[in-house]
């Protein structure tokens, strides 16, 4: 006969005081180490794609597109500069000239005083002495450290060049880092990929002929082989749909669903985006617009063998998409991409997610393109975290069950890894 007392917590490890709970989950939250599921980052073996510093954090299209808001400068004339120049402007203007008020510009705040810099420099001639002056991977080690950020998933294209010679050359790279394909150019910019493709000698035409498809599941396949990336990733506009009649929805349904199904890598949707709103701004152009969520669900009702990640770039579109988690167990949540990674956004998101779908979820990524990101971007969102997941154990208080530090790390640590390891199969790795 099994005690019905076996299973009862000790009263000493229940956490009945609210201020000693706000402390541990504070503690629990700040101490985690994260996955970060979404960067544009890349290890230092990557030459010409890692970047970091000043003068990389300046040049954020975060802080260009504020930047143009505050100055009669032409875009023309901006872009004609140096980075450094560039830096130099923006520094200038949005941290001399005016109060760093956004939260792109209190990350660089943030970023300088963790590295004991002057956030109020009247030039960055400290920041970048600083900067130059480390060991490329000694920094890189210690930024991973400081974020408590133990995995980093980056954002790989089949179509650059400089990403594949990486790819095939067979170097180590950092098993810290992980790949994802991302498949945008491939599936919204056809036939204009057809070129790119050909040079690698597909056989392709533009209208997307039974023998076609096949050189491109080939490709897939092979890619998929090369990478041994953890997900495929595509970003969509308000407008899509599915089923559709158009190239993509043939390229989805053809090539890439039955790719996810038969190497079990799951797709992730980012939807909402609108390029290239103003060109002008370049990557800082683009805006964002409501997406047809029931697209996405007739996706993962239609293929209930594949996984789907999710996010959305609208706030608009965030209740429906948890509506949508709690219809469909092949479709995960994820972060606060672009737009809602905000402070008072993310808060919004995140207690929403925790109401309607307690931690069946991943609450964020950083989406950072600059190895430092990781420091404003990770501090940020576990202080909103954190206050979500209070408020959550504060109201259960209430109802009557109170938890333990146990509990709160278990938790913490399913939204903070586990939730993505099972996800796309990620064992652990036995590091130094």
């Amino acid at each position: 006969m099994i005690s019905l007392t076996e299973n009862l917590v000790a009263p000493a490890e229940l956490l009945n005081d609210s201020s000693e709970l706000r402390r541990h989950v504070q503690d629990v939250v700040s101490t985690a180490p994260v996955i970060d599921i979404h960067t544009h980052l890349f290890p230092p073996e990557f030459e010409g794609l890692f970047l970091q510093g000043i003068d990389d954090l300046l040049n954020y299209h975060y802080l260009i597109a504020e930047f143009f808001r505050s100055t009669d400068l032409s875009h023309t004339a901006f872009w004609k500069l140096s980075k450094t120049e560039r830096a130099d402007l923006v520094w200038r203007l949005m941290f001399v000239e005016n109060t760093p008020l956004s939260e792109a510009a209190c990350g660089i705040v943030t970023i300088l005083e963790a590295f004991g810099l002057n956030a109020r420099a009247k030039c960055l001639g400290e920041a970048r002495a600083f900067f130059s002056s480390q060991n490329r991977h000694e920094h890189f080690d210690r930024v991973l450290e400081m974020a408590n950020v133990s995995d980093v998933v980056m954002t790989n294209d089949p179509f650059n060049e400089r990403e594949m010679n990486v790819w095939n050359s067979g170097q180590h790279l950092d098993t810290r880092f992980h790949a994802a394909l991302r498949l945008d150019r491939l599936l919204n910019e056809w036939p204009e990929s057809m070129p790119q493709l050909a040079q690698r000698g597909l056989r392709l035409d533009a209208e997307l002929s039974d023998s076609t498809i096949s050189e491109l599941r080939r490709f897939l396949d092979e890619c998929i082989q090369s990478m041994k990336p953890l997900y495929m990733g595509l970003s969509l506009p308000p407008d899509f749909k599915f089923p559709d009649s158009n190239a993509r929805d043939r390229l989805l349904r053809e090539v890439v669903l039955p790719a996810a199904r038969d190497h079990s890598v799951p797709l992730a949707l980012m939807m909402g985006v609108r390029r290239g709103v103003n060109p002008a701004l370049k990557a800082a152009g683009d805006g964002v617009g409501r997406a047809d969520i029931t697209a996405l669900e007739r996706m993962c009702a239609g293929n209930p063998n594949a996984r789907f990640l999710a996010t959305v770039l609208a706030r608009e579109n965030q209740h429906e998409l948890c509506v949508s988690a709690r219809k469909f167990n092949n479709l995960m949540p994820f972060g606060c991409w672009w737009f809602v990674n905000n402070p008072s956004i993310v808060s919004e998101i995140t207690r929403q997610r925790l109401e309607m779908l307690g931690p069946s979820f991943i609450p964020q990524h950083s989406d950072a393109c600059v190895l430092e990101h990781l420091i404003s971007k990770w501090s940020q969102s576990r202080r909103v975290i954190g206050e979500a997941l209070d408020e959550r154990y504060a109201q259960l208080l209430q109802a009557g069950r109170a938890v333990t530090k146990a509990e709160i790390m278990r938790d913490v640590n399913r939204m903070f890894a586990g939730n993505f390891r099972d996800w796309v199969g990620l064992s652990e790795v036995a590091r130094p």
